[in-house]
C-alpha cells in the first residue's frame, strides 16, 4: 500500500489535471481566463485560431497547450507569457508582434526564478526579445523558431537569452533576424545542441561570464560573428559548424580571456577569420578542419599553453598570424595544405618542418590596406624570401610533425 502511494506521488502532477478548452466557443474564450480557474496540474488546451492578449501570467504549475493552428498576438504592447511558477510547460503556440522598447527587455516568453520549465515546438515571430530566462534553471528549450524584425544591432534584441541561470538545455531551434541568436550571460552547467544561428547582426552565440557549459553540433552561418566566447572558463565546443560569417570585423569563432577550453572536431569553413584568440590560456584545438577561409588562425596577446593538433588547415589566405610572441603555445601534427616538404620514409609526416606564418601576414597586421596586394607578384615574391631566409617568423612558430595528407 505505502509503495503504491509513492508510485503516485511521483507521477508527474499534469497527469492528475483536468482538462481546461479555450475557444470563441468555448466556456473561456481567453487564455489568461483560462489560467486563472486552472488548478495545479492542470492542461489549458487552446484551440485554434488568433488571440490578441499580451501579459498573459501563468502562475501556477499548468501545461499550456495549443491544439491546432493557434496564435497569440501581443499587438506590440508588451510582455506576451509570463511565467511565475515552477512546473510550467508552454507548447505548440505561435507567438508575434511583442512590444519594443528602448528601456524593458520585453519578450515572448518570459520567466523570473522559474525552475523545471519546458517551452517547445514554438514559432516566435516579429520578436524582440525571443524567451528571455532570468535566474532560472533546470529548463529546457526545444524545437522553437525565432526571429526578430531589427534593423540594426542597436534595435534588436536576442532570440534565446540567459542571464544567471544554470542546468538549461537548448536543442533543436532555429534563430535568425536578431542581435544574438543565444546569449549566455552567468550561465553555468547548461548545453547547446543542433541549433542553426544565422543572419544574426552580431553573434550567432554569445558567451560571457559563463562556465563550464558545452555547445555541441550548431551551425553558425553568416552571422556578423559565429561565435564569441567571453570571460569564460571550462567551455566545450565540439562538431560546430561555423560557414561565411563574413565582413570587416567577423569571425568565425572569438575567444577573449578564456581559460580551460576544449575545441574539437569542429568545421571554419569560408571566414573572414576562423578563430581570433586574444587572451586565451590552457585551449586544446584538435582534429578542426580549417578551409578556404582570410585568416585560419589569428592570435593576438596573452595566450599561453594553447594546443593546436592534429588540425587540417587548407586552402585560407593565411594559416596563422601573429602579432606578438609565440609564448609557449604549440602546433603539432596538422595537415597544412600550402607545406611543400617530402616523406621519404613514407610515415605519412613530412620530414621537413613547417613555419605556417607567411612575411604578408606581418604586414597586412602593421598595414591592412596592403590586403589589397594579397594576389600580386610581389606578395609571391616576398613570402618567397621569406621563406628561404626567415626574419620575421618566430623561431619557436613552427610544427616539427606536419602531415602529408588531410587527417581524417
Amino acid at each position: 500500500m505505502f509503495r503504491a502511494i509513492l508510485i503516485l506521488s511521483l507521477l508527474p502532477m499534469v497527469c492528475l489535471g483536468k482538462m481546461i478548452n479555450v475557444c470563441p466557443s468555448c466556456q473561456y474564450t481567453s487564455i489568461q481566463q483560462a489560467i486563472y480557474v486552472a488548478d495545479s496540474g492542470d492542461v489549458v488546451r487552446v484551440k485554434t485560431g488568433t488571440y490578441a492578449e499580451h501579459d498573459i501570467t501563468i502562475d501556477r504549475p499548468i501545461s499550456l497547450k495549443a491544439d491546432g493552428d493557434v496564435t497569440i498576438d501581443g499587438e506590440q504592447r508588451s510582455y506576451i507569457i509570463k511565467v511565475a511558477s515552477d512546473h510550467v510547460s508552454i507548447s505548440g503556440f505561435k507567438l508575434e508582434n511583442v512590444g519594443v522598447s528602448f528601456t524593458k527587455d520585453f519578450a515572448a516568453i518570459y520567466l523570473h526564478r522559474i525552475h523545471h520549465f519546458t517551452i517547445e515546438n514554438c514559432v516566435l515571430e516579429a520578436a524582440f526579445f525571443g524567451i528571455l530566462v532570468e535566474k532560472s534553471g533546470n529548463g529546457l528549450i526545444r524545437n522553437n523558431t525565432v526571429n526578430g524584425v531589427g534593423t540594426e544591432e542597436v534595435n534588436s534584441g536576442n532570440g534565446i537569452h540567459l542571464w544567471n541561470c544554470d542546468n538549461i538545455r537548448i536543442d533543436n531551434n532555429h534563430l535568425f533576424h536578431l542581435r544574438d541568436g543565444i546569449y549566455f550571460e552567468f550561465v553555468k552547467e547548461s548545453t547547446i545542441t543542433n541549433n542553426l544561428s544565422e543572419h544574426n547582426f552580431r553573434y550567432g552565440l554569445h558567451f560571457m561570464f559563463s562556465n563550464h557549459d558545452v555547445y555541441t553540433d550548431n551551425t553558425f552561418h553568416d552571422n556578423g560573428a559565429g561565435v564569441a566566447v567571453m570571460f569564460s572558463k571550462f567551455i566545450e565546443m565540439r562538431r560546430n559548424k561555423f560557414i561565411k560569417n563574413w565582413g570587416s570585423a567577423s569571425y568565425g569563432l572569438l575567444l577573449k580571456e578564456i581559460y580551460d577550453a576544449e575545441i574539437i572536431d569542429n568545421d571554419f569553413i569560408e571566414n573572414t577569420i576562423a578563430i581570433n584568440a586574444e587572451g586565451s590560456t590552457r585551449v586544446n584545438y584538435r582534429n578542426n578542419t580549417l578551409k578556404a577561409n582570410g585568416w585560419a588562425v589569428k592570435i593576438a596577446g596573452a595566450c599561453y599553453a594553447n594546443i593546436f593538433e592534429a588540425n587540417n588547415f587548407s586552402s585560407n589566405a593565411f594559416d596563422v598570424s601573429y602579432n606578438s610572441q609565440l609564448n609557449d603555445n604549440r602546433f603539432t601534427g596538422n595537415y597544412w595544405s600550402e607545406y611543400t616538404g617530402y616523406d621519404l620514409d613514407k610515415d605519412g609526416t613530412g620530414d621537413v618542418p613547417y613555419r605556417p606564418v607567411k612575411l604578408f601576414s606581418y604586414i597586412v597586421n602593421r598595414t591592412p590596406e596592403t590586403i589589397v596586394l594579397l594576389r600580386s607578384l610581389f606578395v609571391d615574391i616576398i613570402n618567397f624570401s621569406e621563406k628561404v631566409s626567415p626574419v620575421f617568423t618566430p623561431d619557436e612558430l613552427v610544427d616539427n610533425s606536419p602531415k602529408m595528407r588531410l587527417i581524417p
